[in-house]
């Protein structure tokens, strides 16, 4: 690349949840440019100044959009605009719509929520999907990796895949041909910051200055064991009392507890996928040092070692704006 005037953009891409605002530049390939991370979730969004009539004008989310991508705009006005995540959700920006499953993943990008912004430029929200047999069950947000995953891997024709996607409330998503066909959650993460923060269980732990993974593993391999078979809410309990008993140190504890949180997340779906038979593909998605526990937990349960997708988000951004006609789909670039 050259060192004249910036490359230029084909997108904005915004990956907004409850917590952070990730903004991505894009170019007519498909690669990001630049990348900007804002702390300003749906929960917590910036506040107008008190003195400013115009400023006080805008809401929470047009001055968080603003700080994120407004200087991007402004040099580019043209740019299309996509969102996903919380934004999207009843308390976000605009509601958008669940899309039921089973459904095509293609189909996500030409259903996109428009916030109409008073002539400036839009913002094209992602749906969400929901999942109505059974117990029902909804994803805002994942919906975005597992089509990253899937068409940046595959091209979206893989037979069979199971993606994962670690994080506080971790989505196993089985995809085939391009297609969410059924999903499960589990809210390991928040289950495990809930204890810590506000049981019992953290009284005793004390902060550690690195991973005791010898800690995690033990918590992995009691969850499976013959002890295991009383369920989470007896396990969790031996993080307080192995303490006591002075067999595990108060550094050690908060390893002990992702690990049998882990452990009970991944023996349960090692049971569902004997149950249905053959093994599918399996490929993680999601922050590289939790993805990494995981991996120690899937091997122990007999699910091998999964592959690892990057940077599944805003890929998935840019697929769903090629599906939604907010980008042209490029063309191959020659070596």
């Amino acid at each position: 690349m050259t060192t004249g005037s910036p490359a230029r953009a084909a997108l904005i891409a915004l990956d907004w949840g409850t917590s952070s605002l990730r903004a991505y530049r894009m170019d007519a390939a498909g690669r990001t440019l630049d990348a900007r991370h804002l702390p300003w979730g749906i929960m917590r969004l910036p506040q107008p100044l008190q003195d400013g009539a115009a400023t006080a004008a805008l809401s929470g989310f047009d001055l968080a959009f603003d700080q994120a991508c407004g200087d991007w705009l402004r040099a580019e006005p043209a740019l299309p605009v996509i969102a996903c995540g919380m934004v999207g959700s009843a308390q976000g920006w605009k509601e958008a719509a669940y899309l039921d499953v089973p459904v095509d993943l293609e189909r996500i990008g030409t259903l996109l929520t428009v916030v109409d912004r008073d002539g400036a430029t839009p913002v094209h929200i992602v749906p969400g999907l929901i999942q109505r047999h059974g117990l029902p069950n909804v994803m805002r947000g994942e919906e975005t990796q597992v089509f990253g995953v899937m068409f940046d891997q595959t091209g979206g024709n893989a037979d069979s895949v199971l993606i994962g996607l670690p994080g506080t409330h971790s989505k196993w998503v089985n995809a085939r041909r391009g297609r969410v066909t059924h999903f499960d959650t589990f809210m390991t993460g928040e289950v495990y910051a809930a204890l810590r923060g506000h049981t019992i269980l953290g009284r005793t732990m004390a902060d550690a200055t690195s991973a005791d993974m010898a800690a995690f593993e033990r918590g992995v391999n009691v969850a499976g064991a013959p002890a295991g078979r009383a369920g989470v809410l007896s396990t969790i309990f031996s993080t307080r009392a192995l303490g006591l008993t002075g067999e595990l140190a108060p550094q050690s504890q908060a390893d002990y507890l992702s690990g049998l949180l882990i452990g009970h997340e991944i023996a349960a779906l090692a049971d569902m996928l004997r149950q249905q038979g053959e093994l599918p593909r399996i490929v993680l998605c999601g922050d590289p040092a939790l993805c990494q526990r995981y991996i120690l937990a899937m091997r122990h349960y007999g699910l091998g070692t999964p592959e690892q997708a990057q940077n599944a988000t805003e890929r998935g951004l840019w697929h769903l704006a090629v599906c939604g006609g907010l980008v042209a789909s490029p063309t191959p670039i020659s070596a």
